[in-house]
């Protein structure tokens, strides 16, 4: 019992740190917060596409896929393309906030289904996030040999305290008066630091 805990414990930190940074993916989830648009949809969207590309690592499919020649290389190409398009978009916001869609006083919500289908975008076609999932901690799992779905339990309950601290803490905190410009400060300095701690996963996929 001890043993299991202990390796739950393990793999809730090892999520834990690699889902924290601000990533793509981590500033729509709190854009959505702030603007309080479908919060519930995104942690949730958020929350089971990380279970489920878990489950694929803890299963062997990452090992499977380096097995194929070129994975890892394309992974890294395809990283490099999302990066560049979301930076642009991200330093557009920056400079031209008034158009960004930022702004929580006196705007619409926006349409629930756009909020879904770009948050599907943000998950599924971001590799960092197959990076972290199906593979780094898909190689750390399998180190726990038998223990290994705990393992991966503890990633997955991390993935789901850490979205919905950051959607609903998002929410909760958007209802204070503040400087309107506050986002946008987050967001040029996500821009600069938000694949840092993951540059060792970029350049196992070169």
């Amino acid at each position: 019992m001890t043993t299991a805990l202990t390796t739950a414990a393990a793999g809730f930190g090892t999520g834990l740190s690699l889902i924290v940074a601000i990533g793509a993916q981590n500033a729509f989830v709190l854009r959505q917060g702030v603007r309080r648009d479908a919060v519930l949809a995104v942690v949730g969207i958020c929350a089971l596409s990380d279970a489920a590309l878990i489950a694929l690592g803890v299963a062997g499919v990452g090992a499977v896929v380096v097995a194929w020649p070129g994975a890892l290389t394309a992974v890294g190409w395809i990283g490099g393309a999302f990066l560049l398009c979301y930076g642009a978009l991200a330093a557009r916001r920056v400079f031209r906030p008034a158009a960004s869609g930022l702004r929580t006083e006196g705007e619409a919500a926006g349409s629930r289904r756009r909020a879904v289908l770009t948050c599907l975008a943000m998950t599924w076609l971001n590799p960092h996030v197959y990076l972290d999932t199906v593979f780094l901690l898909g190689s750390v799992a399998a180190d726990h040999g038998p223990l290994r779905w705990t393992f991966g339990l503890g990633a997955v309950l991390a993935s789901v305290c850490w979205f919905a601290a950051l959607g609903f803490g998002a929410r909760l905190l958007s209802r204070f008066p503040g400087p309107p410009h506050r986002l946008a400060r987050c967001g040029r300095a996500r821009r600069l630091h938000h694949d840092r701690p993951r540059a060792h996963a970029g350049r196992r996929s070169l």
